[in-house]
Formats: structure tokens, sequence, C-alpha cells
């Protein structure tokens, strides 16, 4: 199964509760925080509700 690396590129400072959350929930808490996570729906509706905060790539 794919892998995605997302990184934390924008500071959570000022944005809504819910994205704080989400991002908590990837496992970033600071910027250039990086996690590789699994492929699968529920983490690509998490980066679609943080994406101007985080860069994802796909790794092997």
């Amino acid at each position: 199964m794919p892998r995605l690396k997302v990184t934390q590129t924008r500071s959570k400072i000022g944005t809504k509760q819910n994205q704080r959350e989400t991002l908590r929930s990837l496992g970033l808490k600071r910027i250039n925080d990086a996690v590789v996570k699994e492929d699968r729906p529920e983490i690509r509706g998490m980066i679609r509700t943080v994406t101007h905060l985080v860069r994802v790539e796909e790794v092997e």
C-alpha cells in the first residue's frame, strides 16, 4: 500500500479548533515535523482539512 509523508509547513496558531485537533491526530506538533502514514481515505480526509498547513509527498 502506498504511503504518504506529511510535513507541517505552517503554524497552527490562529487556526480553527478542528484544524489543530487534526494536526495533533496526524502526529504533527510543530513546524517541520514529518510523519509517514498509509494512504487511506481517512488520512486523505484529514490532510484535506489542513491542506494549507502541510506538504504531502508519496514515499515507498
